[in-house]
This record gives C-alpha cells, sequence and structure tokens, in this order.
C-alpha cells in the first residue's frame, strides 16, 4: 500500500488530540458535499426544463426538416428531393408552405403565421396529443377550408374554440404594386372555418401566432403551384437521425439546410444551455470557497501532528513525503464530500421526481408542471464528480506546501 496514502486514511478516521480538529474536517466534508448537492440538483433541474420544452416542440416539429439556403420558397419537385423521400429511413414526408398573414375575426385583427400543411401531418407529427376540443383535425372538405389555430390566438381574437362566422385571411397579391384609392385591391382575401379543435404546445411563438390551414389553399391564396418552404422529415423507428441527417445533406448539397429538432429550436435551447453554463459557474465559485474549510483543517491537522512529523522524520521520511501524507488527506477530504454529494443529490433528484415535494407554486394551472422538472444526465454527473476533485485537489496543493515548510 502507498504509505503516505495509508497514513492520510488514519489521520482522517482516527481521534486527535484536540476534538476540535475532528469537528473542522467533518465540517470541510460537510462543505464539499452541500456544494456538490447544489451542483447535481441546479444541473438536473436545468436538464429537466430542458426536456420538458423539448417534449412541447417534438408534437410540433418534424425529426427533420429541410429549408433552402437562399430565398423563403423552393420547388417541391425538385429530384434531389424525390430522392431524398424515397431513402429506406423515411417513414413519411410532407410538403409545408409558411407566410405571413392578416386575420380579422368580427371587429379584431392579428397578424399570424399561416403554415399550409399535407392531409398526412397527423402521421408526421403527434399533433394529436396536444389538441383541445371536441372536433377533429380537420383542414379542408369539399366546400371549405378548415384552420386550426393556438390556443392564445384564440384568446386574442376571441374565436372561441367553435366559431360560427368565418375567419378572413389577408395576403398581400404577389408581384402587385398597392393601389392607395382602393388598398384592399392590392390583398387575396379568402375564408377559413373552425375544426371544434386547437391546439396548445405551452410556446408563445406557437400558440400565439400559427394557423395550421390546407397546404393546397395558402398556395391558391399566393398564387403558387409546387413551391414549398420546407420539406419535413418522420424517420422509421431505430433509425439514426444524424446519420440520416449526413447522408441527406450529401444528397442535396450546399443548396439545402437539413436540420434536427433542436437545430430548428437553436435559439430557445442556446438561451438555456448559457443560463446552465452560468449556474454551473456560479456553483464552482461557491464550491471554491467551500474548499477553504479543508484548508484550515489541513493547517490545524499539521500542527496537531508535530510530534508524528518528528517520529516519520527519524525513521527517513524526507519532506517531499511528509508534504503527500496531508495532500493525500486534503484529497480524501475532497473525494468524501464529492462522493456524499453526488449520492445525496441524486437521492433528493429522484424524490423530485417521484413525489414532487419542491413546487413552483402559483397554482391554479398557472404553469405547465406544479413541481420542478428533473432530469439526471450521466455526463453531467460524471463533470461535477471531475470539477469537484480538481478543485478540491488544487486547492489544498500550494496551501500544503506552503504549510508544511512553514510549520513543520
Amino acid at each position: 500500500m502507498n504509505f503516505p496514502f495509508y497514513i492520510a486514511r488514519r489521520y482522517l478516521f482516527s481521534k486527535k488530540k484536540h476534538n476540535a480538529i475532528n469537528i473542522i474536517s467533518g465540517i470541510s466534508v460537510c462543505g464539499v458535499a452541500l456544494a456538490t448537492l447544489a451542483l447535481v440538483c441546479t444541473l438536473s433541474v436545468f436538464n429537466g426544463f430542458q426536456d420538458m420544452v423539448a417534449s412541447f416542440f417534438t408534437a410540433f416539429d418534424p425529426q427533420l426538416k429541410i429549408t433552402v439556403r437562399e430565398g423563403k420558397v423552393f420547388d417541391g419537385q425538385d429530384k434531389r428531393i424525390g430522392v431524398v423521400c424515397l431513402l429506406p429511413e423515411v417513414d413519411v414526408f410532407t410538403e409545408t408552405l409558411e407566410e405571413n398573414a392578416m386575420v380579422q375575426y368580427k371587429d379584431r385583427q392579428a397578424m399570424v403565421v399561416l403554415k399550409g400543411v399535407e392531409d398526412n401531418f397527423e402521421e408526421l407529427t403527434a399533433i394529436d396529443s396536444i389538441l383541445y376540443g371536441a372536433g377533429d383535425f380537420l383542414l379542408h372538405d369539399s366546400i371549405v377550408n378548415y384552420g386550426v389555430m393556438g390556443g392564445e390566438l384564440v384568446a386574442t381574437l376571441g374565436t372561441g374554440l367553435q366559431f360560427v362566422d368565418p375567419l378572413q385571411v389577408y395576403l398581400p397579391k404577389r408581384n402587385a404594386k398597392v393601389n392607395m384609392a382602393n388598398p384592399g385591391a392590392s390583398f387575396n382575401r379568402d375564408y377559413l372555418y373552425s375544426p371544434g379543435v386547437v391546439f396548445v404546445v405551452n410556446q408563445q411563438e406557437y400558440d400565439g401566432k400559427y394557423i395550421l390551414t390546407s397546404l393546397d389553399f395558402l398556395r391558391q391564396l399566393l398564387d403558387y403551384t409546387t413551391e414549398v418552404s420546407a420539406i419535413e422529415l418522420k424517420l422509421k423507428p431505430g433509425a439514426n437521425v444524424s446519420s440520416v441527417q449526413a447522408k441527406i445533406e450529401k444528397i442535396l448539397g450546399n443548396d439545402f439546410i437539413v436540420q434536427n429538432r433542436y437545430q430548428q429550436q437553436a435559439d430557445v435551447f442556446r438561451i438555456m444551455e448559457i443560463e446552465k453554463l452560468i449556474s454551473y459557474l456560479f456553483l464552482t465559485f461557491i464550491l471554491m470557497i467551500a474548499c477553504f474549510n479543508v484548508i484550515g483543517s489541513l493547517s490545524m491537522l499539521i500542527l496537531d501532528k508535530k510530534d508524528d512529523v518528528v517520529t516519520l522524520r527519524s525513521l527517513g521520511a524526507d519532506d517531499k513525503l511528509i508534504s503527500r501524507i496531508f495532500l493525500f488527506e486534503g484529497r480524501l477530504i475532497s473525494l468524501f464530500g464529492a462522493v456524499s454529494g453526488i449520492v445525496l443529490g441524486l437521492l433528493l433528484c429522484f424524490i423530485q421526481q417521484e413525489f414532487g415535494i419542491i413546487s413552483l407554486g402559483g397554482g391554479g394551472g398557472t404553469f405547465v408542471v406544479d413541481a420542478y422538472p428533473v432530469s439526471v444526465h450521466a455526463w453531467d454527473v460524471l463533470l461535477i464528480f471531475v470539477t469537484v476533485l480538481t478543485v478540491g485537489f488544487l486547492s489544498v496543493w500550494y496551501p500544503v506546501r506552503y504549510l508544511s515548510k512553514r510549520l513543520l
């Protein structure tokens, strides 16, 4: 067995001449453990919120989305697109078209994003999981076209779930100048009716702006034929999204952009990652402060073991070996604190995940979830463990060398 480690382990668990040193050593372990626990719980809560937001987008966003690199629309009948849609990994594909529009319901108006989709949109996404109302997801029939609105937009326009009067849709005519004498003549106008359902993604970007409607309806308003804004894909179960994405990018070349779900919402997830990083840095700073207790504990231990040091010198121990004993002592304190903190943090996360003991407050359905969501990621736990050991080891290296020379 490594001799300095053996002595350091004895010093950590054995009773000292002064009982205060045992207490201070225990406090040092608790300080490191609490800082580690805070890291585990805080990062897990951030993961929980990120996973929750991702689940909302999953019901609306496709697994892969193909858009043109330059411009707003492209030809959906492009041969390269046809090759992609015939890939064995592709289960469902649909053409979509998006455009800003103005809608009016009675005396209320709003600027919205019209998204025209094909009839297989239900197969592409889990849209049924976020629909509310007594009707069905319906885009058109032989007589009229329907519009499925976001929940916030319904409140803004005051239509209710099942509106009777049609929703008027205005889109400017392509390549037409505005007639100041008769501005209304510069717009194409048509009507949408209610299928009796609305969608709720719990994201204002969608709930307050989007209306899902028929692709043919929107093409007719925009005087388009085969133009699309995007091709949305759903892959077969078991298909690797990253590898399929790379294959599609190779087929399409530089003219198109292929995005997965996280890339489609890059801004949202980037903000959440930055918040998580800032929290990690702040808690690491608190961990560094907690390590000062370890330095105090080691300085008192060095004074307490002066007689042992004299004995070790008589047995042939040099200054380097003696310093390593107290270095191991500080590292053991950091190690025990790290392990204890991670175990307690994982336990608290499990309890929160199962029982939701810490609520968000507000009540009455103010928030999407009642308690703080928690999601433990193995990579975060490993990062925290390495961080605690690194900070703990570095924080005791110089002080031990300095104190050993001054006090011994």
